[in-house]
């Protein structure tokens, strides 16, 4: 992998199975990880607003938070893509969008993947987990083809294999990991103790 420190964005990418993976992931990440995490979890627009928010935040010493239009990246904090809206990286800022469904979803983990992969491209981090469909398999392809890395949970250890399946296909040179080392691939890439750091 990377040399540590190198990675400034990460961005996770989940559906079917997510809520549980996201929880084991984020709680194994370090509170000064050097860098913003964006996930985009396929919800339903009907999901209560905060319970995602506060699942994810009663596990993780990071910071927890429903992105906000226009709202700049901030390091040592997970930004969540709200229901039923696509989540982007524009520049050092985030965007939300209403635009139609990708692969059936808003937000789209597709989406979000490609507008960080142009945003940052070798700084950014892709990562698949667990899900029932193919989307993230291009937005992953899109962060390795402009230099960034890309991780894949192994499928044999998600909940349903589709999704990290589709990701391997699209990406043979992603990092194929089970879900509890992935945290640690994370640390390794993005490095710690600077998140003060704006």
């Amino acid at each position: 992998m990377t040399a540590s420190g190198a990675h400034e964005l990460v961005v996770i990418g989940a559906s079917w199975g997510g809520l549980d993976a996201l929880r084991s992931l984020l709680r194994a990440l370090p509170g000064d990880l050097d860098a913003t995490v964006a996930v985009a979890q396929h919800r339903a627009p009907e999901s209560h607003p905060t319970a995602f928010r506060d699942l994810l935040g009663a596990v993780t010493v990071l910071d927890v938070s429903d992105a906000h239009d226009k709202e700049p990246l901030r390091r040592g904090t997970v930004f969540l893509a709200p229901p039923d809206y696509h989540l982007l990286v524009e520049g050092e800022h985030f965007a939300l969008s209403t635009e139609a469904a990708v692969s059936f979803s808003r937000p789209s983990v597709d989406v979000l993947f490609e507008s960080a992969a142009e945003a940052a491209r070798e700084r950014c981090v892709g990562v698949v987990l667990t899900g029932a469909n193919d989307d993230g398999a291009r937005g992953l392809a899109r962060i390795r083809e402009l230099g960034g890395a890309a991780i894949v949970q192994d499928p044999a250890t998600a909940e349903r294999y589709e999704m990290p399946r589709a990701a391997v296909k699209a990406v043979p040179d992603a990092h194929v990991l089970p879900l509890d080392e992935i945290a640690g691939a994370l640390t390794a890439l993005c490095g710690t103790g600077k998140v003060a750091r704006v």
